[in-house]
């Protein structure tokens, strides 16, 4: 029987996290993310550069230890407490607070 390949890096034993994003009359779809740019750091740090334009929800996985969560909330936490650290930050950053707020 022919299986078809893992979409999960191999032998990678660390968090993923990856954003859906709406793209308005488009709709939503998961972005298309580089391998090295996955990690927690990362990804904070793209959304307060303007990486993404109107994120709407996070998850994380790890497929070695085999789990996945909604991060939504715990990133947006974190997106607060470095909101003083920046002069600027993006308009969709912002709305992405005002969202989790409400949930």
């Amino acid at each position: 029987m022919r299986t078809s390949p893992s979409i999960a890096p191999n032998g990678v034993e660390k968090d993923i996290y990856l954003v859906l994003e709406d793209f308005g009359r488009l709709g939503r779809a998961w972005r298309e993310t580089d391998e090295d740019a996955t990690d927690r750091e990362t990804l904070i740090l793209n959304l307060l550069s303007g990486e993404y334009k109107n994120p709407v929800r996070i998850v994380a996985f790890n497929t070695a230890e085999r789990w996945s969560r909604d991060v939504t909330v715990a990133i947006a936490d974190e997106l607060r407490r470095r909101y003083v650290e920046y002069d600027e930050v993006p308009e969709a950053v912002l709305e992405f607070l005002e969202a989790t707020q409400r949930r």
